[in-house]
């Protein structure tokens, strides 16, 4: 249950921290903000307003991850380079534009919009992007979930900044799910690393941003970055985002709440399926279904597994965008009434199952996708094949078991 406002924990975010105690790193330096609308204060001040008046900050340049710098943007979609009207200052997207070093032309290097059985991959920042710069800061939200492109846009400008001799900052937030869960299957490496999963971790893994950071620096890159993570103060692994003295702010626009946050480790994995998993509704992954489905059936089906920590709902509902636009659908809400016991991964996996079973003929893997942000294609083929979903699942604990002694060397806090 949420803490009551006077109950609520304070807790100093990495930006705070930074403005606070630790300008020396940036003081003299050309700053390049990565950001987005979750890039505020405990005030909700805007990251951006707070370093370009900051005396001691010199910030010439702005970076905005998929959705762009003002998180208005659809999955996928393409944000051309432009002058922030307000600041003057060039904003560039780290979601696939790069600016042509010879004419200072942009060039749009691919199609940015997902398809079922493709990936779309991210690109690295061009040298161009980035040569006005001294030290490159991020500051965005994560969702405590693998696939998430914040963390791969993070990650590659880290190597990029490792090849040219720049600075890496990262200020650090909480992992709004807790910092202790683990769930999922750990990455297949390379095989089935994309912009939407990038490296061996679990879906879902229990770190902060700082922390991936620490941990991708120093196992996964290729060569390592000059990296330094400001911590929050007073943030413990245990908290969920609720139980913090900071507002929330959607991290990206499929993203609207903690609740969204709370069942995305699982529910996502329904973009790799013909089911919708509630884009274009007012509850994204809190909802799913598809036209031709047995609500009713589905509901009863679900509720008897006696799943901890979730109660299922029959609901239908009409996405104004994505899978089955402007269509009636059947499906379910997800209603977590625990979620320190409720775990979204497994319960995904049980909804898959059950529909697959009772619609075989009309359930569909788009399987390419499915594997990429599964990180593997060991679990569909084991649905496919009809194994318990204890089985598949038994399967992958001692690999949690290995990342839990993995990342202990990179925890903050």
């Amino acid at each position: 249950m949420k803490l009551s406002h006077n109950q609520q924990i304070k807790v100093t975010l990495g930006c705070e921290n930074f403005l606070e105690n630790h300008l020396d790193l940036v003081r003299g330096k050309r700053v390049g903000l990565i950001t987005n609308p979750t890039g505020v204060d405990s005030k909700l001040q805007s990251l951006i307003d707070l370093f370009s008046k900051h005396p001691s900050i010199d910030l010439v340049a702005l970076y905005g991850p998929e959705h762009g710098l003002r998180g208005h943007a659809h999955a996928g979609e393409y944000v051309p380079f432009y002058l922030h009207e307000k600041y003057n200052l060039p904003v560039f997207s780290l979601y696939g534009q790069s600016l042509t070093p010879d004419t200072g032309t942009l060039r749009d290097r691919d199609a940015h919009m997902r398809a079922f059985d493709t990936v779309v991959e991210g690109k690295f920042p061009e040298r161009s992007m980035i040569e006005s710069v001294d030290v490159l800061v991020f500051d965005i939200q994560d969702v405590g979930t693998r696939i998430y492109t914040y963390v791969a846009t993070m990650a590659y400008c880290m190597q990029v900044c490792a090849e040219f001799g720049l600075e890496f900052i990262v200020l650090d937030r909480p992992n709004p799910i807790n910092g202790k869960d683990l769930e999922g299957p750990i990455l297949e490496y390379p095989e089935f690393s994309s912009f939407v999963g990038l490296y061996p971790i679990p879906v879902r893994h229990g770190m902060t941003i700082g922390e991936l950071a620490q941990l991708f620096n120093n196992q996964f890159l290729t060569r390592s970055a000059n990296l330094k993570v400001i911590p929050m103060l007073d943030w413990k692994r245990k908290f969920w985002f609720d139980q913090l003295s900071i507002p929330w702010t959607a991290p990206s626009p499929n993203m609207p709440t903690l609740q969204t946050a709370t069942v995305y480790p699982g529910q996502v994995f329904l973009e790799g399926t013909n089911l919708s998993e509630g884009r274009g509704t007012k509850k994204p992954f809190e909802l799913f279904g598809v036209p031709w489905i047995d609500g009713i059936f589905l509901e009863k089906e679900l509720n008897q597994l006696l799943l901890p920590g979730v109660k299922f709902r029959r609901e239908q509902f009409m996405p104004t965008f994505s899978k089955y636009q402007g269509e009636l659908c059947e499906g379910i809400q997800i209603q977590v009434i625990d979620r320190n016991t409720y775990k979204p991964f497994r319960v995904a996996l049980h909804v898959i199952k059950a529909i697959k079973e009772r619609h075989p003929e009309q359930f569909l893997f788009h399987a390419k996708y499915f594997d990429k942000i599964m990180g593997t294609a060991s679990v569909r083929q084991a649905i496919e094949k009809g194994e318990r979903i204890e089985k598949i699942m038994k399967g992958y604990g001692s690999q949690l078991d290995e990342f839990a002694k993995l990342r202990k060397d990179y925890l903050l806090y």
